[in-house]
């Protein structure tokens, strides 16, 4: 029996009160970003949408399809779900030193929207850390809230937002002149213009010639959108998965055997019929559902591998410092593409940005392992832990009368 015991705690993948396969997952999850992001800092937000400006190859075209189905939109989710169960956790682990955990959420989350509001107007407009911070205000009327209760809000919210994606209208011809001068323009821009002619492109140019108002109230409801995966991942904290992988691959199995091929069937049919009226909810419905198969499946690999993995330890030393690593990869990868850098936009095509992107995680892999081995946390991780509990150690109050705490995982 004491036997037995010993290789339960011995089966979880944890480093103090840290679950490692959730850092993995994060870290993993951080390479899938990496290479949808790609697309945008080559192409542009709206660029990407609109290849033909670009001149793209044959084999431009089938890589980008292969992207659609596999990577853009499928790696987000998988964000949000973590950052919902990391929420849970940090939530628990300020109660359980009799702390009330309301102050100190509060201002990780204002934190979170400051260093989005910098990213957004000084580096890039792909930026998520500002909605994650909105959103952290939303999920505090859903943090206490029973698995059940979750898991029907989201799936409730997920058909929803499915739904008004049927059937969405095409760009009148009007739109559709607009949106080409803005491409031909972004390419001169982002290609050959200094830092402040792309930051003020960035910051004034809109093909779709929003009001600021609305703008600004689409970035109030977008956590409404992004809800669901969300409100999942504090279900799963809840009920504690991922807590022993070995003793809960059945539940891996099959959750990956439904969700991973629906959500490749989905985005598929998606991308094969990119004008039908049901394309915009086969792409919002397959990329969620492929999310939380890539989670499990990749949950599912991480229980047969060793503690000791070169795998598992690669992808948690990326998801333990994902905060800097998200905002190095924007720092890297405008310099390659803008015209202040090397000024690559738009030029080595889209098989050669995926290779960079699989490059560049390496480098961030090999330097994150090693900053790990001398420091407990990443730069941008430590200003905030600082932040959220207002203290310089990064520790609250209650850690600091103990000699040794355990970290959790409230990366972003």
């Amino acid at each position: 029996m004491i036997v037995a015991e010993v290789m339960e705690m011995v089966n979880q993948i944890e480093t103090g009160s840290r679950i490692r396969i959730i850092d993995a997952i994060r870290g993993f999850c951080l390479l899938g970003i990496l290479i949808a992001n790609m697309i945008i800092f080559q192409y542009g937000i709206y660029g990407r949408e609109t290849m033909k400006f670009f001149n793209p190859s044959k084999l431009d075209v089938v890589t980008h399809q292969w992207l659609l189905i596999l990577v853009e939109g499928s790696f987000m989710p998988i964000f949000m779900f973590l950052f919902g169960y990391s929420l849970f956790k940090l939530r628990e682990s300020l109660v359980s030193k009799g702390i009330k955990p309301g102050k100190p959420l509060v201002r990780r989350f204002l934190m979170l929207m400051a260093l989005g509001l910098l990213h957004s107007i000084l580096l890039w407009e792909g930026d998520i850390l500002l909605t994650y911070g909105i959103t952290g205000f939303c999920l505090l009327l859903f943090v206490k809230r029973k698995p059940k209760t979750l898991v029907i809000w989201g799936f409730i919210l997920s058909v929803f937002i499915a739904g008004i994606s049927y059937g969405l209208k095409d760009d009148t011809p009007k739109e559709k002149e607009s949106m080409k001068r803005y491409v031909e323009q972004s390419i001169t821009v982002y290609g050959e213009g200094t830092y402040l002619e792309v930051m003020d492109f960035r910051m004034n140019e809109d093909p779709l010639d929003l009001p600021e108002a609305v703008i600004i109230m689409l970035v109030f409801l977008m956590p409404l959108v992004l809800l669901p995966m969300f409100l999942f991942g504090i279900a799963a904290a809840n009920k504690q998965w991922f807590h022993n992988p070995k003793r809960e691959r059945h539940r891996y199995i099959w959750a990956t055997a439904l969700f991973l091929p629906i959500g490749i069937l989905l985005k598929s049919l998606a991308v094969l019929q990119p004008e039908g009226a049901w394309s915009g909810l086969l792409t919002t419905a397959g990329a969620e559902l492929l999310a939380l198969g890539y989670i499990f499946g990749l949950a599912l690999v991480l229980s047969f591998l060793s503690k000791r993995s070169m795998i598992i330890a690669a992808f948690e030393a990326v998801g333990r410092m994902s905060m800097t690593n998200y905002l190095m990869q924007s720092v890297i990868c405008t310099t390659l593409f803008y015209g202040y850098g090397l000024g690559w936009f738009g030029e080595i095509g889209m098989l050669n940005g995926f290779l960079l992107a699989i490059l560049l995680y390496a480098i961030q892999a090999i330097v994150s392992s090693y900053l790990l081995r001398v420091f407990k946390n990443g730069p941008l991780e430590r200003l905030l832990r600082m932040w959220t509990y207002w203290s310089f150690s990064g520790k609250s109050k209650a850690s600091r009368k103990i000699t040794e705490t355990p970290d959790v995982n409230t990366a972003v």
